[in-house]
């Protein structure tokens, strides 16, 4: 083990970490007692965070239909005028999708991401569809949360796989390493920006579903004593490739932008069209939306990453400070809008806990962090993608713990 490197950027030495108690010297068993302690802190799981969680589902829902009933409304209005200026038509499309992006995002963020984790299992007398054994299960994937990602596959991949191996090679979501292939090119730096904002507007079904399920499929295989899957398999003619296209791609692709549009037919083909156009906008946003506030919170020049297993609890609730980051925080609102995904240090100490709980658990952690000498990284979302885009690129790279 070593105390915390100095890293480089833009060819100068140019680091705070050394303000901060090295990694070895941090008091780990003390550090376990102050982290377990918050629990005491913390009223039990009840009526109150489910009511919360529903909140946060009613906007979302809001932001769904409000973009449908748009998208309608422009659909018959085209009717009845005989077809709307581009100069009308376009501005409501695109604020038509973006209330159905929102939504989206939320149902992943707001709604299914707390429900997986089994944050609201605790509840007495809660409905069955909003816990961890229930949620999206079967034939309840149309219904609670129709997506690119097979729930199953992405529970595995970011419950057990990301939360448990943060910052280690087996994590899934190691943007570092899941980039080699970009970092390591010869591809000119200008246009590797270009790749990777192109890539942040499709990340949900090029990467996030082929993923999950190759992460799944290793599992089994590793099981059998089988040979693992090291890359993304597209082509339907295997059975892998077959498996992506029937349970992943096509139930949510069919659905969005066939089934859905046709819906409109009786207003005529061009309501058809209106309505596909509009859908494929409100994906697109949809897909940077949740990379905006998904990507950077693992991912920049000063979050560390390991290169062995924790060793003991109070080694892994230091890892999962140093290894994420918050935005910004401070009302219902700023949280949805970044799907809570800005308490990600307080979720990664606590991820089976309510939403509702990590607002109360901030000051605790802040004042832990600061008892032990830790950086709490706080930043605005906006600042963190640039830092994560460099990272992307090979502009920079992730700090590493000498000897870990």
């Amino acid at each position: 083990m070593g105390s915390f490197p100095k890293h480089e950027k833009n060819g100068l030495v140019g680091s705070n970490a050394s303000i901060y108690t090295s990694y070895e010297d941090v008091d780990k068993e003390q550090l376990e007692k102050d982290i377990d302690a918050i629990r005491d802190t913390m009223t039990p799981v009840g009526e109150e965070d489910f009511k919360h969680l529903l909140k946060l589902e009613r906007w979302g829902k809001m932001f769904t239909y409000s973009g449908l009933a748009l998208t309608l409304i422009l659909s018959i209005a085209e009717v009845i005028l005989g077809g709307l200026s581009a100069w009308i038509f376009w501005p409501l499309a695109m604020v038509a999708a973006l209330l159905i992006s929102t939504g989206n995002v939320s149902r992943w963020a707001n709604t299914a991401h707390p429900i997986f984790h089994g944050g609201y299992d605790k509840v007495p007398n809660i409905p069955e569809r909003y816990t961890k054994k229930y949620f999206a299960k079967g034939a309840r994937r149309y219904v609670d949360w129709m997506d690119w990602i097979k729930p199953d596959a992405w529970s595995y991949e970011h419950n057990i796989m990301h939360h448990y191996h943060l910052g280690e090679d087996e994590d899934p979501d190691h943007v570092e390493n899941n980039l080699q292939w970009l970092i390591q090119s010869k591809i000119p730096m200008w246009l590797r920006y270009i790749i990777v904002y192109a890539f942040a507007g499709t990340w949900k079904f090029t990467y996030y579903a082929p993923n999950t399920l190759r992460i799944l499929a290793n599992k089994k295989l590793k099981e059998a004593h089988k040979k693992e899957i090291t890359d993304f398999e597209l082509n339907p003619r295997t059975k892998a490739g077959l498996e992506l296209w029937m349970e992943y791609l096509l139930p949510y692709g069919l659905l969005k932008f066939v089934v859905f549009p046709a819906l409109f037919l009786p207003l005529g083909t061009a309501a058809v069209l209106n309505a596909l156009i509009i859908m494929l906008f409100a994906e697109f946003f949809a897909n940077l939306h949740s990379f905006l506030v998904i990507v950077p919170n693992h991912s920049a020049e000063d979050i560390y990453m390991f290169s062995e297993p924790s060793k003991s609890q109070g080694e892994f609730y230091l890892r999962q400070i140093m290894g994420s980051v918050n935005y910004n925080t401070g009302s219902d609102a700023i949280d949805f809008a970044h799907g809570f995904l800005n308490y990600q240090i307080e979720h990664h100490l606590f991820p089976n806990m309510p939403l509702s709980y990590y607002q109360k658990m901030q000051p605790i952690v802040k004042d832990i962090c600061k008892k032990h000498n830790l950086e709490y990284r706080q930043e605005s979302v906006f600042k963190r993608i640039g830092m994560t885009i460099d990272l992307m690129v090979g502009k920079t790279k992730l700090l590493r713990v000498n000897g870990i």
